[in-house]
C-alpha cells in the first residue's frame, strides 16, 4: 500500500519532540483536539499505542473516540506508528 510523504517523513527518523500533527492522518483539526486532551506530542500518542500493546484495532477505536478520527485517518496514524515501532523499537 502506498504511504503519504508525511508518513515517510515521520518513519524516516527518531521521533524526538515532534508535534502531534506530524503523525500521518493527523491534520490541524484532529491535532488540536488531541492537544486539548493532553496528547500534544507525537510521542504521547505513541505511548497510547504502546499501552494498547500495538493493537491497531484498539488504537483506531481510541483515536476515533478521543478526537473523532475517521477510518482513513485512524488507519494512516496507526500504520505510521506501527512502522515507526518496527524501525526504532
Amino acid at each position: 500500500s502506498s504511504t503519504s510523504q508525511k508518513h515517510r517523513d515521520f518513519v524516516a527518523e527518531p521521533m524526538g519532540d515532534k508535534p502531534v500533527g506530524s503523525l500521518a492522518g493527523i491534520g490541524d483539526v484532529l491535532g488540536r483536539k488531541l492537544e486539548e486532551k493532553g496528547f500534544d506530542k507525537a510521542y504521547v500518542v505513541l505511548g497510547q499505542f504502546l499501552v494498547l500493546r500495538k493493537d491497531e484495532e484498539l488504537f483506531r477505536e481510541w483515536l476515533k473516540e478521543t478526537c473523532g478520527a475517521n477510518a482513513k485517518q485512524s488507519r494512516d496514524c496507526s500504520g505510521c506508528l506501527r512502522e515507526w515501532c518496527d524501525a526504532f523499537l
